[in-house]
């Protein structure tokens, strides 16, 4: 595809995420709601390339955009305002979703049903929240204003510990049966100085130990920068510390327990992580439309980048249910701006999101940023 193409169509993907689809229940992996991750969304491909579109929230119930079957038994998105003559940025665009894994369909000898266990993400990507609760949650004045981590958990669709052996289990079998090709690893932050590491060190080991997979881990900076030497000897291939937000008075309302961890703190996790896992094997979330500037944005990516750390800017999408469920979305041209000088960074320092072993990042299915990349 041209680069000039990559562009358009990165701009058309924005537009459905920011705007997110009506979806009328159509076939596929229908995604889910609530819980941690992508929430509220399910996976569209378009031309090849595979997007989470938020279906489930407020934001999704007034978009424009609605996913329909048509005459040929396939699908499209069509653009309301585009079918009334006032314009719009989508028109009719034929999309495929993924169909529901195969995977979903088993349990463990004792009854617990894989996808309690662990979900598919975009299009091949398996993905699994180690512990399904976080120490801030339950106390609104320190939690992360936009998570719903335990929403999953109270409704009884996923466990509070996923044990590493269920993990590396679910992982063969969905290698197995569904082609999947990546597996991220998340969880809540833990009452211990590890932030979760050692969850991520002792999932991995079991899950290479079954089969060969690339593995993401993803959580926050442990106090004792040994860990990451442990996770990456365990078998984990690469890392997400997730900053979210950038400027410090928008990480105390939209962080702030987490916000506790300043960004230097994060700037030095991130040059040691990458002493570990090497250039282009860290990556970290920047959730954009929160209150942090276009230009706050770009030049805390520019310093990532000078890291070796892969900025994954992704825009904000409220989720049911949380503090910020009615927060409105960043526009496309907030967006695509952003895209645009993070994506020129990251050309002009060879730092790609396909070269990376697994993550969010690699996926790129919440974020439209891998299509910015390229020569403009």
């Amino acid at each position: 595809m041209a680069e000039h193409d990559r562009r358009a169509l990165g701009r058309k993907l924005t537009e459905l995420q920011v705007h997110g689809v009506v979806d009328p229940a159509v076939p596929g992996n229908p995604g889910r709601r609530g819980g941690a991750g992508p929430s509220d969304h399910r996976a569209l491909s378009i031309d090849g390339t595979t997007v989470m579109v938020p279906v489930y929230n407020a934001v999704a119930g007034s978009s424009p955009y609605r996913l329909d079957t048509i005459a040929t038994g396939g699908l499209q998105v069509s653009d309301a305002a585009a079918a009334t003559g006032a314009g719009g940025e989508t028109g009719a665009l034929a999309v495929e979703t993924p169909p529901e894994p195969r995977f979903y369909g088993l349990a463990t000898a004792e009854g617990i049903p894989y996808r309690s266990i662990a979900l598919l993400h975009g299009r091949d990507v398996l993905a699994t929240t180690l512990l399904q609760t976080c120490i801030r949650f339950r106390d609104r004045t320190q939690s992360c204003q936009f998570c719903a981590i335990e929403q999953s958990l109270e409704d009884g669709r996923t466990l509070v510990r996923k044990t590493p052996e269920q993990v590396a289990e679910v992982a063969e079998a969905a290698v197995r049966l569904d082609g999947v090709r990546q597996l991220v690893l998340t969880t809540g932050t833990p009452n211990s100085d590890d932030r979760g590491a050692r969850l991520m060190a002792e999932t991995a080991a079991a899950v290479k130990a079954r089969v060969d997979l690339p593995i993401q881990a993803q959580c926050e900076p442990p106090d004792d920068p040994a860990w990451y030497g442990r996770m990456r000897s365990a078998g984990v291939d690469s890392l997400g510390m997730h900053l979210e937000v950038v400027e410090e008075e928008v990480r105390r309302r939209i962080l702030p327990g987490k916000s506790e961890l300043g960004l230097e703190r994060y700037m030095e996790a991130f040059a040691a992580a990458v002493a570990v896992f090497g250039r282009g094997q860290v990556s970290t979330y920047l959730l954009a439309g929160l209150g942090d500037s276009a230009a706050s944005l770009i030049a805390v990516s520019e310093r990532l980048i000078a890291l070796g750390v892969y900025p994954f800017v992704v825009p904000f999408v409220p989720i049911a249910g949380t503090p910020l469920e009615a927060h409105p979305a960043p526009s496309t041209d907030f967006m695509v701006a952003v895209y645009t000088a993070v994506g020129d960074r990251l050309r002009a320092s060879d730092l790609r999101s396909e070269a990376m072993a697994a993550g969010c990042a690699k996926c790129g299915a919440c974020s439209a940023l891998s299509l910015f990349e390229g020569t403009p």
